[in-house]
């Protein structure tokens, strides 16, 4: 079989579709490349003495793991001087990363949670990097984080990474998902699964039961329904996943169907969900509609939601297109 690179399969795309221009392609391979430089940190682990806290806490008041802090610093360093970006805003920082000025300014922004699931990095369980390219508004002079609240349907690429047994990243450019798992020997990122498709129906789900007295009653009701097995409303068994690290759970759902949710619950009523928007759910949302799946806040499509800030948080449903369109309809009940 012949293998085709992340850059022969750019190229060829591009040919085919006109829908990668050579900014964009070289945006993804540096993105690619950063995410390898991760890889190998996280691989190391303990020998490489990036295991454990660093003692800070991120613009969410979340205890930063010192991978966290140094993805984030790989990302901002392999993307910065390449002349394809405008700006970049992150997960790990308040505020976005215009391009500093001895740079050319490119005409795209880039958006990251350089580490998915950090929670499980001390205990090597799989953990990634999430990604969206949105395009820089017309005539935009020094970009301001309004520029970067674009509603998820302009997402022009979005992809994730998991460094899990394999390295994998699995992107988006508009026209189907494609995965490219890393050949660690050669360096390089090989084309292994082509036009991924989440299958419509599914009996696996994934959230957090431990908070199921806080849900909800949509959610309550969906979960206990799906609970209840063949003998239930819904006449058959489901199985219960959740890996904490949510490239992980998406990895899946992508690869053999499933529901993934992060609902929004009572301990915070004021909070819409504890997922960031245009770090988690946007990209991740257009991955799953891309490959046939749907993805909603329980209300309405994700992409359709007009961003007011660069943190914002959303309640989360996506995965396999019966299941998502079920608790959706649920909720507007």
């Amino acid at each position: 079989m012949k293998r085709v690179s992340l850059t022969q399969y750019l190229v060829e795309e591009q040919r085919l579709n006109n829908s990668i221009p050579a900014e964009l392609r070289l945006l993804i391979e540096v993105v690619a490349r950063a995410c390898k430089t991760i890889s190998h940190a996280v691989g190391k682990g303990a020998l490489g003495e990036v295991l454990g806290t660093a003692g800070s806490e991120n613009v969410q008041g979340e205890v930063q793991k010192k991978l966290d802090i140094l993805s984030n610093e790989i990302l901002l360093e392999a993307n910065e001087w390449g002349g394809h970006l405008a700006a970049m805003a992150s997960e790990e920082m308040e505020s976005i990363h215009p391009i500093p000025n001895r740079y050319p300014m490119g005409e795209y922004m880039l958006l990251f949670d350089p580490l998915d699931g950090s929670s499980n990095i001390d205990v090597n369980v799989s953990i990634g990097t999430i990604f969206s390219v949105l395009k820089a508004p017309d005539g935009m002079g020094t970009p301001t984080e309004q520029d970067f609240l674009q509603p998820g349907s302009k997402q022009v690429a979005a992809g994730y990474a998991v460094y899990g047994p394999q390295t994998v990243l699995v992107l988006t450019t508009g026209n189907g998902v494609n995965c490219f798992t890393l050949d660690r020997e050669m360096g390089s990122w090989v084309l292994t699964q082509r036009g991924m498709q989440i299958p419509a129906d599914t009996k696996e789900f994934a959230i957090n039961a431990s908070n199921s007295r806080h849900w909800y009653p949509p959610v309550t009701r969906y979960v206990d329904e799906m609970l209840a097995g063949e003998t239930g409303p819904r006449a058959k068994n489901f199985n219960m996943r959740w890996i904490a690290s949510m490239v992980a759970d998406v990895h899946r759902i992508l690869n053999r169907g499933g529901i993934f949710m992060y609902p929004a619950d009572q301990r915070e009523p004021d909070k819409a969900g504890k997922l960031r928007l245009m770090y988690e759910a946007n990209p991740m949302s257009f991955l799953v509609e891309q490959a046939g799946g749907a993805a909603t806040n329980g209300k309405q499509r994700m992409l359709d939601i007009q961003p007011t800030g660069l943190h914002q948080r959303v309640a989360v449903f996506l995965g396999s297109k019966n299941e998502v369109e079920r608790v959706t309809s649920y909720h507007q009940e």
